[in-house]
């Protein structure tokens, strides 16, 4: 099927720019051209009818800490465990975000009109009426903006819209999921009080928290405070996949009851039953949890959230190329063209819309 047959697809999260800037994961790559490396470009989104999304800043784990998520993820029988990632120096986390933020801004230089950097909900609406490409910016973790809540305010006036307060890591404002399979989230404490402090500051400057890779107990801190959706960018259903990463019912709920959203995530670990990285993962996978969220939440309250260029994807899929044949496998599920909208972008707009407040 052509992708003008399908509603252009607006995501919750992707790893590009780290991956167009980290040895080994595609350094060197034009986001302009079209690869075989990675899973997201220019030519690939326009064949796929990926419009936009969350473009996410990610300090990966400090080489000096010796810590990889590979080499000290320990097999259990049946399952698996990483051993808990080391908080990151906060000047080198600043300097990571720093350097991922400006990748960002020489795309859009680089682009000649075709991709923009949406600050608003207006801008993103015109790109999904053009052929431009919507980049958000995006912190995953909050130990980008160093020790103290106050740098959110700065990089609020560059462009940024969206903030993770955590990675699988603990950082000055909350702890993450440690990555373990089968697990709870309920994994430590909750938000320090420099983390409530910014979850308000999120709130007054109108920047999305993400609650994607964040434990339960800081989960619950959050819908306490805050005012705004609760949204998780790139997460799946506990009940289909018991990963620390993915969510509870109980969970889903209050997403529901905030009108929030969650974006469903393409990476085989966090769809699979038996939790495997194994790319050999059917895309009616994918749209059981799509069946499994539009059940508990409502056809109002799901989107995607693929984790591309930062995860194993299933090999139907393959890169961004491949989402009309997600699209596809829902509508064969009795999703109709206003129900595939809805998942496509007009649920994100909706909740952006609200969360940013303009």
């Amino acid at each position: 099927m052509e992708p003008d047959e399908y509603p252009k697809l607006f995501d919750g999260h992707n790893d590009t720019l780290l991956a167009l800037t980290l040895k080994g994961r595609g350094r060197g790559r034009s986001f302009f051209e079209r690869n075989n490396t990675g899973h997201l470009d220019l030519p690939r989104a326009r064949e796929g009818g990926f419009a936009g999304g969350l473009f996410a800043c990610f300090a990966p784990p400090d080489p000096k800490g010796g810590w990889t998520e590979k080499t000290e993820s320990v097999r259990l029988s049946g399952g698996y465990a990483a051993t808990d990632s080391p908080p990151l120096p906060p000047e080198y986390a600043l300097l990571s975000a720093e350097r991922l933020t400006e990748k960002l801004f020489e795309l859009e230089a680089e682009s000649g009109g075709t991709l923009r950097i949406a600050r608003t909900v207006r801008e993103v609406e015109e790109c999904l009426r053009t052929d431009v490409m919507a980049a958000v910016l995006h912190f995953e973790g909050a130990e980008n903006l160093g020790d103290e809540p106050d740098a959110l305010e700065t990089f609020h006036g560059r462009g940024l819209r969206s903030l993770g307060l955590v990675w699988s890591r603990p950082n000055a404002y909350a702890s993450g999921v440690p990555f373990r399979f089968p697990a709870s989230p309920d994994t430590g404490a909750g938000l320090t009080e420099r983390g409530r402090e910014l979850v308000r500051e999120c709130n007054r400057l109108g920047v999305l928290v993400d609650l994607s890779h964040l434990n339960e107990r800081g989960f619950w801190d959050v819908a306490a405070l805050t005012d705004a959706p609760l949204v998780a960018s790139h997460s799946n259903a506990h009940a289909l996949c018991p990963s620390s990463r993915n969510l509870t019912d109980r969970q889903l709920d209050a997403i529901r009851d905030s009108d929030g959203l969650v974006g469903v995530n393409f990476a085989v670990s966090f769809l699979r039953q038996d939790g495997a990285a194994n790319k050999d993962t059917p895309l009616a996978t994918v749209a059981d949890h799509v069946d499994y969220l539009v059940g508990r939440l409502g056809i109002d309250r799901v989107g995607f959230g693929s984790d591309f260029d930062g995860a194993v994807m299933p090999i139907e899929l393959r890169d961004a190329s491949g989402l009309p044949r997600l699209l596809e496998t829902l509508r064969e599920r009795g999703y109709g063209e206003p129900e595939l909208a809805k998942l496509a972008h007009r649920n994100w707009l909706r909740v952006l819309r609200r969360t940013w407040k303009k």
